[in-house]
């Protein structure tokens, strides 16, 4: 009830952002302001994730996506640094397919590569933010991520949720961790870094 509370007053108030956002998107990628994706959730159950799209559709002569640092947009690396780009997930959270803090919701093609304590990271709705995106974010190694995942499990309580919301400010505001040096995006988790 708080989450849907929260993700709804949340879209209401920064329905004027999210508006000029998505019209400043559908300009710089040919009309297309969202990217969807499927991601497993609570109990590796699928759905669709909604997020700002940031980065274009450019492919080389042979048809292959160019590089994602190639892609990235000059508004989208904007969105990217202030966590814009996370905003439309508050829909997700409206329909409870997320939480506003637990694990971030992965790639389907990493669940067979999780060990079993990595695989406990679907015992919870994923979350906007979470415990590892106040701890390095994309700065760690996918072996510290899942840690701090795991550990965020062990210890669910209001206290340990209302630091990840401060952290997250925080975090937000200096932007930090938001790329791994040398990256436009995360690494590819391969099941052994």
């Amino acid at each position: 009830m708080i989450d849907f509370t929260v993700a709804l007053t949340g879209l209401i108030l920064l329905s004027p952002v999210f508006i000029v956002v998505t019209v400043l998107l559908y300009i710089a990628n040919q009309g297309k302001p969202f990217f969807v994706q499927t991601r497993p959730g609570l109990n590796e159950k699928m759905f669709s994730i909604i997020k700002f799209k940031t980065m274009n559709d450019k492919k080389d002569r042979q048809g292959h996506y160019l590089p994602d640092s190639e892609r990235l947009t000059a508004i989208g690396r904007f969105i990217r640094q202030t966590s814009l780009d996370e905003l439309p997930q508050l829909i997700n959270v409206l329909k409870g397919d997320m939480a506003l803090i637990g694990p971030r919701p992965l790639l389907p093609q990493y669940i067979p590569l999780y060990n079993e304590d990595q695989k406990r990271r679907h015992n919870i709705r994923p979350g906007i933010t979470g415990w590892a995106q106040v701890n390095g974010r994309n700065t760690i190694s996918w072996t510290k991520k899942f840690e701090l995942d795991i550990w965020y499990i062990d210890h669910l309580s209001f206290e340990t949720d209302c630091r990840v919301i401060l952290l997250t400010l925080k975090k937000v505001i200096k932007k930090e961790g938001i790329n791994q040096a040398g990256q436009a995006t995360a690494e590819i988790f391969n099941g052994s870094n």
